[in-house]
């Protein structure tokens, strides 16, 4: 079974730099409350680790 991240935004884009707002719309999020599922890699756990302040991260089981 594979490894996902379930990634909640917490807090408001609201006044966050650019940066930061790019990538929680990469992420798929966009206003607080919105989930959204994604595999574990490098790359999303480094956009996660750019907006740690405005988000939530579970880690979940993905099964088959």
């Amino acid at each position: 079974m594979a490894k996902k991240l379930k990634i909640t935004q917490v807090r408001s884009i609201i006044g966050a730099l650019e940066p930061h707002k790019r990538t929680i719309k990469a992420l798929g999020l966009g206003r607080p409350n919105k989930t959204v599922i994604k595999p574990k890699n490098p790359q999303i756990l480094g956009m996660i680790a750019k907006v740690q302040h405005l988000v939530k991260v579970e880690e979940i089981e993905e099964e088959s």
